[in-house]
């Protein structure tokens, strides 16, 4: 991982540019995830869609990623590669998706269910996704990385799941992972100290049952090893005047699932314009 690269207020706003790219592309999918729909169809929809935003594909060739989404169902933690098999009802799926414009990266997830799931799923998406709004808060003037990993921390474990240590969020510019290594676990006032123009993908990835996490041969997947679900959720934020500024937002899938959220208005100094 490369050393922290502050931004200035262009730089910032060309990758918000980038980041929306992503936001926009994960909204169409959230419309085409149902039954019967497989991965690899998910992943060339994204890739034109990407591409007719004038943008490139983050990740496809990154570190040889043969693909544009990393599609990761039920116990796959991260890094699933897309295929032919159909999703189920029941299942959900996480969709990491990068876009690359102007010379600087987007990168955001989401972990989408697909039709109806269990109430023991869904609550772990409800956390997960709650926690990392938990971290995002304290990514501000005066704190370290350890607040905001701590943050994280202690709303999944509080909720009884296992927090992954082995995999982190990340700085995010013109490279796609960046310094400074953000991870969601920690001790309060340990690591970096936060400075404005830092840019931050910040991606909690939560397990229902153990943090451990196994291996798959193909040198990408990755699952939980006691074959329970997980989940990650991950946004772009950037630190301006001491607070912290979304870059990427979830109101595309909220629009296109009919979903009401006022959760992302603390963290925006102007309303975004869907």
């Amino acid at each position: 991982m490369s050393s922290i690269v502050l931004k200035n207020a262009e730089e910032i706003e060309l990758i918000r540019e980038s980041a929306l790219i992503v936001s926009k592309t994960l909204g169409m999918l959230a419309g085409e995830i149902k039954p019967g729909v497989s991965t690899l169809e998910l992943d060339k929809l994204a890739e034109t869609f990407i591409r007719d935003h004038k943008a490139i594909p983050g990740f496809l060739g990154l570190y040889d990623f043969p693909n544009t989404l990393c599609m990761s169902p039920n116990a796959q933690v991260v890094h699933g590669i897309p295929n032919k098999n159909p999703l189920v009802e029941g299942d959900i799926i996480s969709i990491d998706c990068g876009s690359l414009k102007n010379g600087f990266y987007g990168d955001h997830a989401y972990t989408f269910a697909v039709g109806e799931i269990a109430p023991k799923t869904e609550k772990l998406l409800q956390v997960t996704k709650e926690s990392l709004y938990k971290g995002i808060a304290e990514f501000k003037a005066g704190n370290r990385i350890g607040d905001l990993a701590f943050a994280i921390q202690n709303h999944a474990e509080n909720a009884g799941y296992g927090v992954v240590r082995e995999l982190v969020g990340h700085g995010l510019g013109n490279i796609m992972h960046e310094g400074p290594e953000v991870p969601s676990y920690g001790r309060k006032g340990r690591g970096k100290k936060f400075q404005d123009g830092m840019v931050l993908a910040i991606e909690p990835m939560i397990n229902r049952g153990s943090h451990r996490i196994k291996h798959l041969k193909d040198g990408w997947t990755i699952l939980t090893a006691d074959g329970l679900p997980s989940a990650h959720f991950e946004h772009d934020v950037a630190l301006i005047d001491g607070e912290p500024e979304l870059l990427s937002t979830f109101q595309y899938i909220y629009e296109a699932l009919g979903i009401k959220s006022d959760e992302e208005i603390p963290f925006r100094k102007e309303a975004l314009r869907i």
